[in-house]
């Protein structure tokens, strides 16, 4: 098989309202398999967040990762992705989230670390051209001269590759350090302003309203390739929500890592 470019193909932009986040984590499955089968378009996918939530990776242990006391106090789901990587803390307009279901040809012959660069290549000429001087740091994260802006994760699913992103819009550290165990053992000895500055909000750098962001990295990405606004169909959220059922919702997938 030989290796295609994002030229290669029309893609589909969905950019719907905001949504639970275990619908969030089926739609990632429910669109790469689509894509991968080829009934789907490749397709860029902004989140918007309904609730507050701790996004697991897939192989990462609960107990490990979550204070479930604190979790429960201030109201954050905890929920299980497909791919990879490392927890995510998301609160309803603190984050720009998005995912990429873009057919396994992508990435022909491409290792891990070149295929994050390769699916992260347009935010970041998108976030240079609103004056952040952004690279991408291997193997998953985004960063800038003032810090961590955001990570990703991937899943390579059938003739299908999933990448994700999330970035700091804005962030509550106090709230962050008191639900993840990791956040608050990398930061015990420095405290919560030393995790201040580890993830630099794009807020702070760029002084704009998140949505203009959204737009401004959508418009990026339509100015190199063929994108076509769309809407999530009634099959798709039917799919979404039957996997919820059997899938995302159940206490053995959210518990799936000892």
């Amino acid at each position: 098989m030989s290796r295609t470019r994002w030229r290669d193909y029309a893609w589909r932009l969905l950019r719907p309202a905001a949504q639970q986040p275990l619908l969030h984590m089926a739609l990632d499955q429910v669109l790469t398999d689509a894509v991968g089968a080829g009934t789907s378009a490749p397709t860029l996918r902004f989140w918007e967040w309904a609730a507050p939530a701790v996004v697991l990776g897939r192989f990462q242990s609960v107990r490990n990762e979550v204070d479930l006391a604190a979790a429960e106090r201030h109201g954050v789901e905890i929920v299980r992705r497909i791919s990879g990587g490392g927890a995510m803390f998301v609160e309803p307009g603190n984050q720009i989230t998005y995912s990429i279901c873009a057919p396994r040809a992508m990435v022909e012959g491409l290792s891990f670390q070149q295929a994050y660069a390769e699916m992260d290549h347009w935010v970041l000429e998108g976030l240079k051209t609103l004056g952040i001087n952004a690279w991408y740091e291997p193997l998953n994260d985004i960063t800038s001269d003032g810090g961590k802006i955001g990570g990703a994760a991937q899943a390579w699913r059938g003739d299908a590759v999933l990448h994700h992103v999330t970035m700091s819009y804005d962030m509550d550290a106090e709230k962050m350090l008191q639900v993840l165990r990791i956040g608050r053992e990398k930061m015990s000895d420095k405290g919560t302003t030393s995790a201040i500055k580890r993830v630099d909000p794009l807020r702070r750098q760029t002084q704009m309203a998140r949505e203009l962001i959204i737009d401004h990295l959508i418009a990026t990405f339509a100015e190199r390739y063929v994108l076509n606004h769309d809407e999530l169909t009634t099959a798709e959220l039917e799919q979404a929500e039957a996997l919820i059922e059997s899938r995302f919702a159940t206490t053995a997938w959210r518990d799936a890592v000892a």
